[in-house]
């Protein structure tokens, strides 16, 4: 077929009859002639588009046929709507896990949307390794697929490389390598010579090394889209084409059948539905009465006729990533493929929604213009594409969610819908989505943290402008390095709280967001100063400044807005009973607080919070502000029949200050009621009690967040100014000090602290965390998980969390960078664990790690092995401590006497 022309109708018919017998295969079973015309016209027009003109927007043949008519069944257990790469991946995934009453729905062909016209390369390695290990996955899948069909996905695995042509990307491929042996992905860091070696087309002028995975490649798209709806179909699922799907109602009262899927063809009853429409994915949440925080980008790439340069070639060119210069590229038979993630001239499509019409192989005009200067680029790192011609021009609309990851997952308050949309690698995720997902589905839970693809993680901020915005942003930005201090400047200043303008305008905060929420990270001593470079090693600028802030919250006193703390109202006469159920803790008695791990079905992690009780059936609980739909959703799922309790979200309604430091007791007795006694022996630790601080109703809890002597104050929202006036007018002569995000990380190293998202996920047991301190398993409650966590307290966990101390030489490349998470722990120079958190311990003058270690190595570990860490791809000898490194007692936020107690 390659450089067939329409003119040629001789030499097409055995292409056709090749096609035809492809498409007998994919109808499965016995196929009679209609099915098997049909089938071979979509192959046909589908091949014709790809192989021929691929995507020039003249269009050969149409498709016009479906797969066979087929009666829709009245009853399923999961309607998937979508017929793309991610939603046959879900229906073949649902079938193997043993769920045969599932069907399929495509309002047009297989592969219609985005899937027909992708690239199709596929790479393991991602930011977060949860990601890359379902990448992973995905790419060994397309081996089982064709051995169970006999249908090809047309697997080339060619190799991936990514070049460098600056210091800070070199650094940055580094820095990945090491990460890499965490994830297990076998990449290695190459020099100039090296990929000239395997690509003799690439000009190496200027480039400083590269990071090379044979494990990377491209796929036939459509191959691979039809090898998974066979597989389903050899499963027991079904799948229909030509079936549009025109609303979702939510079916109210008892049983099951939660929706019902409505189409032209007629109605289906169904447990559950999955959101996997792609293009439309935003029309059919709206179906269901979900907002779906996707936009879809236009996407350029080109094919070029055959260059000489490729004809003596024998192996095929790896896919090439040019980080720095935006552009994209692998061999097309003996051309070149080359795509473009502009940075500065983005175009959205279809903004307001995609139109119903949009066909199963049309494509959007190319705007060769507004990539030109990419082109040129490219140009310049491949000699050889200057003088060839170029086939054909792809311009196809694919989706990005704000931040770019996929967005999966159930949504609260309407059970049974399940988003399955916004994956923009989809031949490189969709088979890692449809299994996390279908374990999701069947198993009421993910098995592991894939927060960072949870639809949980936007909340009523990501609305349409943000997402126009963020979207935006973040293609612009697909290429480019995002540092682990960096913050982006789309979709700021949405959600903020009264002090916001006093801290920007006269206190030089320099903020950061959190779930739409704007809080400090450090305050400067004047406005030039308030800024922060990104980068992987420190910023002076900030370092002089969060030393400061350390140095007070250690020896006088800090506050610290608590605004990324997410806080939960829970009343009614049965709040006991249901908190007794849902936390792993004991509870409370009336004025006290506890931590209270929560945990899932399987005994992993779903949250850290705080449990106050305020009264016999009063509670307040306080987590992460990030996980507040997480948590929510978490709560709905356990909810109690009958409205018998009460739960709340009071975040922000319920604003304050984390007050913490030796003389933090001083300054909030200045300010309590005569006669309120706040003393050691009148308000011990992890006591809650009402009352007024500088004239404001408050709720007071002797707890810390820095391991120093502390209270957080909560008082309602239109209190809050009132309340900072009062701590920094009666805190004047004791050495107050602001403090931020970034020092309050400084300060939980050094006590060796866990955060949310670093040390604590669903990823993580309580036996591994440290976290089972605090559960009661023998409580009679019979709590979520208190099955899985005494069966897994038998024996010893196969990893645990540690703190580290990190001891570069001076003088050398990496004596001024901290690991940021992610990083590789060596011992005696075998990978046996990884960082999750590291700064600098300002108070302590080290850097400082937490990180999770083999259970096995820590003998060896205590026995003297040599520890080290990678920093930036540098290996870096560390010590194991047995402890905080900072008063390892705790005696300094729990005893009386904390001004005696130094802080090492």
């Amino acid at each position: 077929a390659p450089g067939l022309k329409p003119s040629q109708p001789a030499q097409i018919w055995p292409f056709v009859l090749s096609l035809c017998l492809q498409a007998a295969s994919c109808v499965g079973g016995v196929a009679t002639p209609l099915q098997i015309n049909s089938m071979a016209l979509s192959c046909i027009a589908r091949a014709f588009s790809s192989h021929l003109s691929h995507a020039s927007h003249t269009i050969l043949l149409r498709p016009v046929g479906t797969q066979a008519a087929a009666t829709l069944p009245e009853r399923a257990q999961v309607v998937v709507v979508g017929g793309g790469v991610v939603g046959v991946s879900v229906l073949y995934h649902l079938a193997k896990r043993g769920w045969r009453d599932v069907v399929l729905l495509e309002r047009k062909v297989l592969t219609a949307g985005s899937s027909w016209h992708a690239a199709g390369g596929f790479h393991a390695i991602a930011s977060d390794p949860n990601i890359s290990k379902m990448q992973a996955y995905t790419i060994n899948l397309y081996k089982e697929l064709e051995s169970m069909t006999g249908q090809s996905c047309g697997v080339h695995c060619t190799g991936g490389l990514s070049v460098a042509a600056t210091p800070a990307r070199m650094e940055y491929l580094r820095n990945e390598a090491a990460k890499h042996r965490v994830m297990g992905i076998e990449s290695k860091l190459i020099c100039s010579e090296e990929i000239l070696e395997l690509c003799p087309i690439i000009n190496t002028n200027g480039l400083l090394g590269g990071l090379y995975d044979e494990n990377e490649g491209h796929v036939d798209c459509s191959g691979v889209v039809h090898a998974y709806a066979k597989a389903a179909k050899l499963l027991g699922a079904s799948w229909h084409e030509g079936v549009k799907v025109t609303g979702l109602l939510q079916r109210a009262g008892p049983g099951d059948l939660n929706w019902e899927v409505q189409t032209e063809q007629g109605t289906i009853l169904s447990e559950h539905v999955v959101n996997a429409a792609g293009l439309w994915a935003r029309e059919v949440g709206a179906m269901a009465g979900v907002h779906v925080p996707i936009l879809p980008m236009q996407h350029h790439y080109l094919i070029t006729e055959a260059i000489p340069e490729l004809t003596g070639v024998s192996r095929e060119l790896p896919m090439v990533l040019d980080l720095d210069g935006n552009t994209y590229m692998r061999q097309e038979r003996k051309g070149c493929l080359l795509g473009v993630y502009e940075a500065s001239t983005t175009e959205p499509w279809a903004a307001d929604g995609t139109p119903w019409d949009y066909g199963e192989n049309q494509l959007l005009d190319p705007d060769l213009d507004r990539i030109s200067e990419y082109l040129q680029n490219a140009f310049e790192r491949y000699p050889a594409l200057q003088q060839a011609g170029i086939a054909s021009v792809v311009n196809g609309p694919f989706t990005f969610c704000p931040d770019g990851n996929p967005n999966i997952g159930p949504v609260q308050g309407k059970p049974g819908y399940w988003d399955a949309n916004g994956v923009m690698a989809g031949f490189a995720q969709a088979g890692g989505v449809g299994l996390v997902l279908s374990n999701w589905i069947v198993k009421r839970e993910a098995e592991g943290d894939f927060f960072a693809m949870d639809s949980s993680r936007f909340g009523a901020f990501a609305g349409r402008q943000y997402v126009f915005g963020k979207a935006q942003e973040n293609y612009s930005r697909r290429f480019k390095i995002t540092y682990p201090n960096e913050e982006l400047p789309v979709g700021r200043g949405l959600k903020t709280t009264p002090i916001y303008s006093e801290l920007r305008s006269n206190r030089h905060a320099v903020f950061g967001a959190n779930f739409g929420q704007e809080y400090a990270l450090f305050f400067a001593d004047s406005p030039d100063k308030a800024y922060e470079t990104p980068g992987f090693r420190r910023c002076p600028n900030t370092f002089s400044h969060v030393a400061a802030e350390c140095l007070a919250a250690r020896t006088s006193v800090g506050i610290l807005e608590t605004n990324t703390f997410s806080k939960y109202e829970v009343t009614g006469a049965g709040s006991a009973a249901w908190l007794d159920n849902i936390l792993a803790c004991s509870l409370p008695k009336v004025g006290r607080a506890k931590l209270a791990p929560m945990l899932s079905a399987s005994g992993r992690l779903r949250g850290d919070l705080t449990v106050l009780r305020l009264g016999a059936e009063e509670f307040l609980l306080m987590g992460s502000g990030l996980l507040q739909k997480y948590h929510q959703r978490h709560f709905a799922e356990h909810s109690p029949l009958g409205g018998s309790v009460c739960i709340r979200n009071v975040t922000e309604e319920q604003l304050g200050f984390s007050v913490f430091g030796p003389k933090s007791r001083e300054l909030l007795q200045r300010l309590v009621s005569q006669g309120e006694d706040v003393t050691h022996q009148g308000f011990g630790f992890l006591q809650a009690r009402r009352m007024e601080v500088g004239h404001v109703p408050s709720l007071v809890t002797r707890i810390s967040v820095t391991g120093e002597l502390g209270y957080e104050i909560s008082v309602p929202a239109a209190y809050h100014w009132r309340l900072f006036q009062s701590l920094e007018a009666a805190g004047s002569d004791l050495g107050l000090r602001l403090v931020g995000a970034r020092a309050l990380n400084s300060l939980r190293l050094e006590k060796a602290f866990g955060a949310w998202g670093r040390e604590f996920s669903e990823d993580y047991t309580p036996s591994e965390s440290g976290l089972d301190r605090f559960v009661s398993g023998g409580k009679s409650s019979d709590f979520v998980g208190k099955q899985a966590f005494a069966e897994s307290s038998q024996s010893p966990p196969k990893r645990q969390l540690k703190a580290l101390k990190l001891q570069p030489l001076s003088g050398s490349d990496v004596a001024d960078a901290d690991p940021s998470g992610w990083e590789p722990i060596w011992v005696g120079g075998r990978c046996a664990g990884f960082v999750t958190s590291g700064a600098y311990g300002h108070c302590v003058g080290e850097s400082l790690a937490l990180g999770y270690l083999e259970t096995a190595i820590l003998p060896e570990v205590e026995a003297g092995s040599a520890v080290e860490i990678s920093v930036l791809g540098h290996r870096v000898r560390a010590e194991m401590l047995p402890g905080s490194i900072v008063d390892p007692q705790g005696k300094r936020m729990r005893d009386a006497t904390v001004g005696t107690v130094p802080f090492q």
